[in-house]
């Protein structure tokens, strides 16, 4: 798996508090504290702690409920243990009376304050620990235009209407010197009917001395078969590319106009001599393969070695180029159709799929943003200039013509920042809005928000995202508006204040405890004035009171949980349920479970069979034989809104929760952690979880995920 790289350990990184101070810090993983906005080291508590950043698991669970659970579990008459079973027995007392002593405290100072102030209220806020850090930086390309953008505007005067009427220039043959003129008059190519040209370079021409040659000769080539097809104009990248940076921009924009446009689409392909199969699949390879055929009104084919100019259907054409994938298939079929049968959205995500495997050698599976494409992949170059040079964002411009609005290419972007904007400028199917909920198999250096598949096996259009890109960076960054995000607690379990289902019997006997150090008080106070048998009695009734008061208070904490404060709380490693209950609750002797598996979350998620929808408690198993084969590290994150545990593995610990969209029924919420020095998110893992948990975290600013 890879991921981003680390700067070199000798150089300190400079970052930002939520307010813009700067501070400097080393290398270690660092995150912005929820309550204080400052960039704060990064403590993992961790099953086995490893490293000077890892600690032990802790809590700060009431300490009369770990007492009260250690004197249960321990029996004092087994050695030693006695005289700390006693230590124990005495500090417990002491927790109980503590309460006597502050109320009579608050009674005695507050007793003319009449305020009516709800201290539940500020103690259970409800939500989640926010994340305070938003994106600081300049936009370098932004959705709306009232934005900066840092991005290199357009030549003035090079700007066009979406769709494109007719080419900006023609091959059109002069009737009256017998020749082919390159035409740029607007008046004289609206009125031409042409024939737009499709080929692969290494079929035409090879690099070297006898380039120029080659070229010719293919251009007396497609002469000769435009006139035998009755026409006068043709349009061939060789000879109707512009030929400075600008005009080669503008000429990719309208790239697809060219083929709408025209009358007949020709496909040159090689020799047949070499064998038609290897003809057409060398054709198939190209990246401007889809938008010159599927955007075409007629298509027609012929060989180099042969004279003879065949027609072809889209569903010849599938069967000839593109046998071996049912993705160029489904495409083919839905345009040949007519009628359109795949979604908008899923016939724009297979295009983007088959284009984006033609711009890699040997066509693997993507897992990731591909590499520039090959020059002999794209088309050959103009005769008249020092050859095309293609795109490094050239496989989002071939797609681009599919769209309803397009974008100005320039070379100066990549393909991350190309499809940003292509997304941003099309809201309606909002490809990188619905990208960021996703997780592919393996992540880039480049950009962990792209993904080309789903670790859970889910499609784009599956997607409805929650939130909108607003721009995207120089770095390739997206910057995303409209979050709900939470800060993940990774340096102990905290104090879960909590409430349980109403109870008489529980009230009561929980109230029983409290009565033991008034009646030992008394006792003492009446044996020298009033009664001995009395005092003795009361004294004794204390004690006993003293005595079963552990198992009393524990009863009077258990029954269902109905209220609880809000934390996503983490541990690196795999954590048993009994364990995260312990250090959350107490360990309390509650007659119904605190904590729950959940059934579909994540990768280790494995449901029950019954009629409940729970999850199985064998994926603690599961998720400890995996522990230790596979990338990065097992980690634990417990989420008290839901009372849901999920395993997952990253890299590095996620200190950020954004709920990213829905799909299947569950929210889609990326675990990411911080880059202090980039002032971004990355993502380190996507989970499943309920989606109503996201109406308990709070709306974040922008916030830029690279």
């Amino acid at each position: 798996m890879h991921w981003l790289p680390l700067t070199h350990q000798d150089s300190n990184i400079t970052c930002s508090n939520d307010i813009g101070i700067l501070t400097t810090h080393g290398q270690e993983q660092r995150y912005i504290s929820p309550t204080t906005g400052i960039c704060r080291r990064l403590i993992v508590q961790a099953v086995t702690p490893s490293g000077k950043f890892e600690v032990a698991i802790k809590n700060h669970t009431n300490d009369a409920s770990k007492l009260a659970i250690w004197l249960l579990t321990h029996s004092p008459f087994k050695g030693w243990i006695i005289f700390e079973w006693i230590g124990k027995s005495v500090w417990f007392a002491l927790k109980l009376l503590w309460p006597i002593v502050w109320f009579l405290v608050e009674l005695y100072f507050n007793a003319s304050d009449d305020s009516e102030d709800d201290t539940d209220s500020s103690y259970n806020t409800g939500y989640y620990k926010p994340y305070l850090r938003q994106f600081q930086g300049q936009l370098w390309a932004a959705r709306s235009r009232m934005e900066h953008s840092s991005r290199v505007k357009e030549e003035t005067g090079m700007n066009t209407r979406t769709h494109a009427c007719y080419p900006r220039i023609l091959m059109i043959r002069s009737p009256n010197k017998n020749e082919w003129v390159r035409c740029v008059d607007r008046d004289t190519i609206i009125h031409a009917k042409y024939i737009a040209i499709s080929y692969r370079a290494t079929d035409v021409y090879s690099r070297g001395s006898g380039e120029k040659k080659e070229k010719a000769q293919f251009t007396d080539d497609v002469r000769a078969a435009v006139l035998g097809q009755q026409f006068n104009a043709y349009w061939l990248d060789l000879e109707c590319l512009g030929e400075t940076p600008s005009e080669e921009n503008l000429d990719v924009y309208c790239m697809s106009d060219v083929y709408r446009r025209a009358e007949t689409t020709l496909i040159m392909l090689g020799r047949a001599a070499s064998g038609e199969d290897e003809c057409w699949r060398s054709w198939g390879g190209r990246v401007w393969t889809f938008p010159e055929a599927l955007l075409s009104t007629r298509l027609c084919y012929k060989f180099r070695d042969r004279e003879e100019v065949e027609p072809l259907s889209l569903f010849q054409l599938a069967n000839l180029a593109y046998t071996n994938s049912e993705d160029e298939q489904a495409i083919i079929n839905a345009y040949a159709n007519g009628k359109d049968p795949l979604e908008r959205l899923e016939r724009l995500t297979l295009l983007k799929k088959a284009i984006w495997r033609r711009a890699m050698a040997g066509f693997p599976t993507p897992s990731g943003p591909p590499p520039p494409p090959k020059s002999h992949m794209i088309g050959g170059g103009p005769v008249t200039g020092g050859g095309y040079k293609p795109h490094k964002a050239e496989q989002v411009y071939a797609l681009m013509g599919f769209f309803e609005h397009r974008i100005q290419p320039n070379h100066d972007e990549d393909e991350l920042r190309a499809l940003a904007r292509l997304s941003m400028a099309n809201d309606n199917d909002r490809i990188a809005d619905r990208m960021v909920s996703m997780f592919p198999s393996t992540t880039t250096p480049g950009a962990c928000w792209y993904a080309d598949s789903d670790i859970y096996d889910a499609n784009l259009w599956d997607i409805v995202p929650e939130i909108q890109v607003a721009g995207v960076t120089e770095n390739g960054a997206l910057v995303l508006d409209g979050c709900r995000a939470a800060a993940i607690r990774w340096k102990d379990f905290p104090e879960i204040p909590f409430a349980t289902t109403f109870s008489l019997r529980r009230k009561i006997v929980g109230s029983i405890p409290y009565f033991s150090w008034p009646f030992i008080v008394i006792g003492l106070g009446i044996i020298p004035h009033t009664s001995r048998a009395g005092g003795i009695v009361l004294i004794v009734m204390g004690l006993l009171l003293l005595f079963l008061s552990p198992r009393l208070f524990l009863y009077s904490k258990s029954g269902r949980i109905i209220d609880k404060q809000p934390w996503l709380i983490g541990v690196k490693g795999v954590v048993d349920r009994g364990t995260v209950e312990s250090h959350l609750y107490g360990g309390t002797i509650a007659h119904f479970p605190r904590m729950y598996f959940t059934p579909s979350g994540s990768l280790f998620s494995k449901p029950e069979r019954f009629s409940r929808r729970i999850g199985s408690d064998e994926q603690y198993r599961y998720a400890k034989e995996q522990e230790k084969s596979g990338p990065g590290h097992m980690y634990t994150l417990i989420d008290t809104c839901s009372s849901t545990m999920y395993y997952f593995r990253a890299e590095r610990p996620p200190t950020v929760c954004i709920f990213a969209g829905r799909e299947g029924g569950l929210g889609r919420f990326v675990l990411c952690s911080e880059s202090c020095k980039a002032n971004e998110l990355h993502k380190e893992m996507v989970l499943r979880m309920p989606t109503e948990i996201s109406q308990r975290m709070e709306l974040c600013g922008w916030v830029a995920l690279g």
